[in-house]
């Protein structure tokens, strides 16, 4: 862990400047939307999956 300790801003800068050399500005705003849209569709299966489980137990427990 002592590797991690290490970082500072500027060396995040280096890292930011490189993939941004690597990928172009405009490239790295489209893996940003694409990350924000699998996160929010991850959210809302999460979100669908628990009102499912809900429902299925309040289902149950009026049938015994």
């Amino acid at each position: 862990m002592l590797i991690f300790q290490s970082f500072g801003a500027p060396e995040l800068l280096i890292i930011l400047a490189i993939v941004v050399v690597l990928f172009g500005a405009s490239r790295i705003g489209d893996i940003g939307k694409g990350i924000g849209r699998g996160i929010r569709e991850f959210r809302s299966e999460i979100k669908d999956e628990t009102e499912e489980d809900k429902d299925s137990a309040d289902k149950e427990e009026t049938k015994t």
